[in-house]
């Protein structure tokens, strides 16, 4: 998947903008609040329905407008053309898909992944289970599609147990028991198939950037999977209802990395861990690549805040031989280094909300 053209209204400082991206690298150079992250933003709005930057998207539209919209004309990996468009007010959420109202944001995440890597990206591994939920359940949605039914499915049997569990009513507990252990054996046995395709695609990238031997990515499902979930969550019953609470399932799952058999955040240094997320990040691209699936946009906000100039060096290659579309932010021309062998990008400047192209010479 790339996009073609980009049209953004009313993102921030950014009050109306067209542009026409590289189908491979994007390099966006500007100052500090300039609208160098609200132009990825706009991306990962018309991607996600939401933003990276903020929870209240009313925040994020720019504060003389009562909407943002979004839209892009975007060529499919089998050579279709398809629209996409969103309108945002911070109440209503409007989706397009090829002029068609649609009510489902999986309808935009499906016609446009998105990889996100920036500043916070790299608490990954060392904050909250949710996080990495998230970035699991990203990876397997995009990956299997019987993977969204059997989640939202499960995340409605969840929702019930826990209404009754609250409630001190254990009588239907039963039924939704059932139904938990049977959509919630879907979710889990879908990310352990994924975790098993995503692990040698992640160990090959991670040698790109480190020179560690015996690492290892474990998942952690939720629950003692000696036993059967439906076993487990009537042994479980009492304590649920004292609680008022599901304690186990795939909704308490998480994923760890491991090298030489020791959790990664406890035991490789705050660079290296970094470059572990890098790597997790690039491989579920890479997968996705590898599988003849849509591959969406990488993007990269604040490009060197958080790597060396060796390691800048070494994405930057990497993201070049992808052959997929990327866009990059950084504050200065030179952060993004010798760009002698990139053989095919486009430069844009950001300043006070506009977005201009701009030529740089090839031996930069």
């Amino acid at each position: 998947m790339t996009l073609l053209r980009l049209d953004i209204y009313h993102v921030r400082n950014i009050l109306q903008q067209t542009i026409t991206p590289s189908p491979a690298i994007n390099f966006i150079v500007g100052e500090n609040a300039g609208g160098k992250s609200s132009f990825l933003e706009a991306i990962f709005i018309l991607g996600r329905a939401k933003s990276f930057r903020s929870a209240a998207i009313k925040t994020v539209i720019n504060i003389d407008k009562d909407h943002l919209i979004v839209s892009a004309q975007t060529a499919q990996r089998d050579g279709r053309h398809v629209h996409l468009g969103i309108q945002l007010d911070g109440k209503n959420v409007e989706i397009r898909v090829n002029q068609q109202t649609s009510q489902k944001r999986s309808d935009l995440a499906y016609a446009l992944p998105l990889q996100l890597i920036h500043p916070k990206s790299y608490e990954l591994l060392d904050a909250g289970p949710q996080g990495r939920r998230e970035f699991l359940d990203w990876g397997v949605f995009n990956d299997e599609d019987n993977f969204l039914p059997a989640w939202r499915k499960f995340k409605k049997a969840l929702s019930q147990r826990n209404a009754l569990l609250k409630s001190r009513n254990p009588q239907p507990l039963n039924v939704w028991d059932k139904e938990l252990a049977y959509y919630g054996t879907i979710v889990n046995s879908c990310r352990q198939q994924y975790l098993n395709k995503l692990k040698p695609v992640f160990l090959q990238i991670v040698s790109t950037f480190l020179d560690m031997a015996s690492i290892d990515i474990t998942l952690l499902s939720g629950w003692d999977t000696a036993k059967d979930l439906q076993q487990v969550l009537t042994e479980d019953r009492d304590k649920d209802l004292r609680y008022g609470y599901t304690h186990s399932g795939p909704h308490r799952g998480d994923f760890q990395v491991m090298i030489n058999s020791r959790l990664a955040k406890d035991f490789v240094s705050r660079g290296q861990l970094k470059l572990l997320v890098l790597s997790l990040k690039l491989a579920q691209v890479q997968l996705l690549a590898n599988e003849q699936r849509h591959i969406g946009c990488i993007l990269v906000d604040d490009f060197a805040a958080e790597l060396d100039a060796g390691n800048r060096a070494k994405l930057l290659n990497y993201l070049s031989a992808m052959e997929c579309q990327v866009f990059i932010t950084a504050t200065e021309l030179a952060d993004f280094g010798d760009l002698g062998q990139i053989k095919n990008f486009k430069m844009f400047h950001v300043e006070h909300g506009k977005i201009k192209q701009s030529n740089v010479p090839r031996g930069t």
